[in-house]
């Protein structure tokens, strides 16, 4: 092992002229040597120097050399202990040396090239030994490394599959609630039919009738229908998307305003707390009507749980999310909360409490609608509910929509009839092609002063127009053949100021305005002074020039 000039060995014997000769050997063969006289003094070298390896008598003055080589294995387990003896030579004594510990034992004297020998090839097990520990602690932590980046990866994976998870379910859900706002749609619109005929008749029999018990019979036939109407809007709220427009709502001035409203629809052994701040602006982008409407549906559902009294708390604040959170994006909210004391939800019921039609009420106590159109005001009010709930524990329902800024616009109060409702026999078309429809439009119109000319479709309008000449058009959005639309247009293009209402249930009423300016639209069904005073309000803005107004 020449050119190991910088290896340290530990010679240690108590006799100087043995001790001599082998550091003078070692010594001439490159090796660096220290020299120690005994056990202790052996001990104190290996602290501070800590040698490769130990040349080590066994018969030291105050330790045996076996003793003392048990020692350095037990603290210094990679160093290389060569024992050496002259006095204890036969076969048992390299035995109990060899077994104390010692890498290797050789009789004094020692040939000086055997010793070299000894010494060199026990240094390169030395150093093989260090290189199999460096190996073996380079793959450990390799492997260490290996083990945490695949617990990290496996992590991700977990994350990923948990999101794809939610994704999937939001999918499913959003499927889901497409189909059942196309059914929804087209039962409204049918069922919208049905009621503006009956409300129609009954109007007619009405103006007929001149017995006060009959006349009291076919108001509360109208209080019916005005509540199938109701039903239909809450159909209608979560089935059509775009019928909602929203804007710059100010939460704080609407849930003021609610407040004695919601206090009269509990029970009087329910407390009814609202906690607004004083401060800051809280306004979101939402329909204020459609969030009326979703805050009545949430107390009276908080009133249905607490059947022996409890109370209700609504808390509204500003919320700031830092990153995306299920259907929630990053961004600004306005979240208003509904807690109350009541019997609480299992979770199963809970998960489905915002699904259309479901509900754990009696027959005939809810439609299932309510919570529905809570979560479909939030959707499109680009934000989302959330619901947290447990049996006897009450429930809490938080609905979070997208905050906005600028001019918070409260619920526009209802715009007052006109003086004078007659007709002045002023020439009116009705189109639709609900025949009981036309029938009873026409009738009421005719009845209370116009001229009425009905069409079933759009083609046939647009055929009698030209005889015709009316000075008002009443036509449903929904036409076969020509659209509604369509044929506003085409009489626009006639008589560009041609006094227009669209008559329908479920009407896009942003997309209307902007196809046909200045058309109003009367919803299905409606009241008798609904429609005479949409037909005078357009007749007499045209007489006066005035623009159309949007109305609804």
């Amino acid at each position: 092992m020449n050119g190991t000039a910088t290896t340290t060995i530990l010679n240690v014997d108590d006799t100087e002229a043995a001790r001599y000769a082998k550091s003078r050997t070692l010594r001439h063969a490159g090796f660096e040597v220290v020299d120690a006289v005994s056990g202790r003094d052996a001990l104190a070298q290996m602290e501070a120097l800590r040698p490769a390896l130990v040349l080590l008598d066994v018969r030291l003055p105050d330790i045996s050399g076996i003793e003392v080589c048990k020692e350095i294995k037990r603290r210094w387990p990679t160093t290389m202990v060569l024992q050496t003896s002259a006095t204890f030579t036969s076969a048992a004594d390299r035995t109990r040396g060899l077994e104390g510990g010692a890498d290797a034992y050789l009789i004094q004297p020692i040939d000086p090239d055997e010793l070299v020998a000894a010494v060199r090839a026990l240094l390169r097990l030395h150093a093989a030994e260090s290189s199999t520990r460096a190996l073996n602690e380079s793959l450990e932590r390799r492997i260490e490394e290996r083990t945490r980046a695949l617990h990290q990866s496996n992590i991700r994976l977990i994350e990923q599959i948990a999101q794809r998870e939610r994704a999937e379910a939001v999918l499913v859900q959003s499927q889901k609630m497409e189909a059942i706002g196309q059914l929804t749609g087209s039962m409204a619109h049918d069922f919208n039919n049905i009621l503006a005929s009956m409300v129609g008749y009954i109007h007619l029999v009405q103006r007929m009738a001149g017995d006060a018990k009959l006349s009291a019979l076919l108001d509360k036939a109208l209080a019916a229908a005005e509540r199938g109407k109701q039903l239909t809007l809450r159909l209608l709220a979560f089935s059509r998307s775009n019928d909602l427009v929203t804007g710059p709502t100010d939460v704080r001035a609407l849930l003021q305003g609610m407040r004695d409203w919601l206090q009269q629809a509990v029970e009087s052994a329910i407390t009814l707390e609202l906690d607004v701040p004083a401060e800051g602006e809280l306004v979101a982008l939402t329909d204020a009507n459609q969030l009326e409407l979703a805050m009545l549906n949430l107390v009276l559902n908080a009133r249905d749980a607490m059947p022996q009294g409890g109370r209700i708390r609504i808390e509204a604040a500003a919320q700031e999310l830092a990153q995306v959170e299920g259907e929630l994006g990053a961004g600004a909210y306005v979240v208003i909360t509904v807690a109350d004391t009541g019997t609480g939800m299992a979770p199963e019921v809970a998960a489905k409490a915002f699904d259309p039609f479901f509900t754990t009420k009696p027959v005939g106590r809810g439609t299932g609608l309510g919570l529905a159109q809570v979560a479909n005001v939030a959707r499109l009010s680009r934000g989302g509910a959330r619901i947290d709930s447990e049996p006897g524990r009450g429930t809490r329902v938080a609905l979070w929509l997208a905050a906005g800024s600028g001019a918070a616009t409260a619920p526009a109060p209802a715009r007052a009839l006109p003086e004078d409702l007659a007709g002045r026999g002023e020439r009116v078309l009705v189109i639709d092609d609900e025949a009981d429809i036309r029938r009873t439009m026409g009738e009421l119109l005719r009845g209370n002063g116009y001229e009425v000319l009905s069409a079933a479709d759009g083609g046939a309008a647009l055929s009698a127009y030209a005889d015709f000449l009316p000075q008002m058009v009443l036509l449903d959005l929904g036409l076969p053949g020509l659209s509604g639309i369509e044929v506003a247009r085409r009489l626009r293009q006639i008589d560009p100021k041609l006094p227009i209402v669209f008559v329908s249930g479920h009407a896009d009423r942003e997309l209307l305005w902007t196809a046909v300016p200045g058309a109003r639209l009367l919803r299905k069904p409606f009241q008798s002074e609904e429609l005479y005073a949409e037909v005078r309000r357009g007749l007499d803005e045209k007489d006066g020039e005035a623009p159309g107004a949007q109305t609804d």
